[in-house]
């Protein structure tokens, strides 16, 4: 297993500890280059590929990948590919390493292989599935490019900007042909996913709509318990427009969404919308916000 720490870094990647001692029992934590590690675990026949921020990993409690809890349930093995820093995981360091996995047949070794990301990590796994012929992709509003010739729209990720997007796995739309399947989630009300989204359209592409989910779709999912699921039948090839259909019903006790669609009545001037609103879910769970406003709307005294 390669040394993940340079001689300068001591004490201040401690947090790379917890993968350390996983990679020691079946896998390994390898740096790329300045700002990129890649941690493989080998647990199972099916490889679940993810991408994440270096913060984002130091925040959780176990130091750990956020999809290890859900391969270590499900018996199956986890590459993850860390940046430290919003890098879209363009790198040369990078391309080197999926270079090198290409050539010693990695994702061959697998029954199934299922990218993910989330964002920037989106355009990652879409970027980066052309390295496993035959794999599939779970895309939850991910960008398309940041090459200004082509999204200079996007002012989201203005220092990223300065990336190459033009060279090696560099247009993520063209990058998923080879793919077995590929599902793209995002909220087409946000004007910035939707412009992205629209650079993905392949027929090979099923695109699944989370309406009102804003900047968090993502999060969204979490928050609905819905990720895990998605990922299930993603690596089974049985994910759906239908399936997905009956999974966002949840959004129907998710707080987020149902204070943005009581907002938007509001400034509608809809007043009988917003106590429809507002008795539904008064009816279903217990919303003190919601049975307030049906109160003043309704001149009768919350229950």
């Amino acid at each position: 297993m390669a040394d993940v720490r340079s001689p300068a870094a001591g004490a201040a990647e401690d947090w790379l500890a917890a993968m350390d001692a996983v990679a020691d029992e079946d896998g390994y934590l390898e740096r790329l280059g300045a700002r990129h590690w890649a941690f493989f675990a080998e647990t199972g026949p099916r490889l679940l590929v993810t991408f994440e921020r270096a913060e984002d990993l130091r925040a959780r409690d176990d130091r750990m990948p956020a999809a290890w809890a859900l391969c270590k349930a499900r018996g199956w093995s986890l590459l993850t590919l860390i940046a430290e820093g919003e890098t879209f995981w363009r790198d040369r360091a990078v391309w080197g390493y999926l270079d090198r996995l290409v050539d010693d047949a990695f994702f061959e070794d697998f029954d199934q292989v299922l990218f993910y990301g989330a964002g920037p990590a989106g355009y990652a796994a879409a970027a980066y599935v052309v390295a496993a012929p035959g794999a599939r992709a779970l895309l939850v509003a991910p960008r398309a490019t940041l090459d200004p010739d082509l999204a200079r729209w996007d002012s989201r990720h203005r220092k990223a900007r300065k990336l190459d997007f033009t060279s090696r796995y560099g247009f993520a739309p063209d990058m998923t042909e080879g793919a077995e399947k590929v599902w793209l989630l995002h909220d087409p009300l946000n004007a910035a996913d939707a412009a992205h989204a629209a650079l993905f359209r392949r027929p090979w592409i099923t695109r699944l709509n989370a309406r009102r989910t804003g900047e968090t779709t993502e999060r969204a999912l979490q928050a609905t318990g819905l990720l895990d699921p998605l990922l299930d039948e993603a690596m089974a090839g049985t994910l759906s427009a239908l399936s997905w259909a009956r999974h966002w019903r949840a959004r129907r006790s998710y707080p987020a969404y149902l204070k943005q669609i009581l907002a938007e009545a509001a400034q509608a001037g809809r007043p009988a919308l917003e106590a429809g609103i507002c008795r539904s879910v008064t009816q279903r769970m217990k919303a003190p916000r919601f049975a307030k406003r049906l109160a003043d709307l309704t001149g009768t005294p919350p229950v």
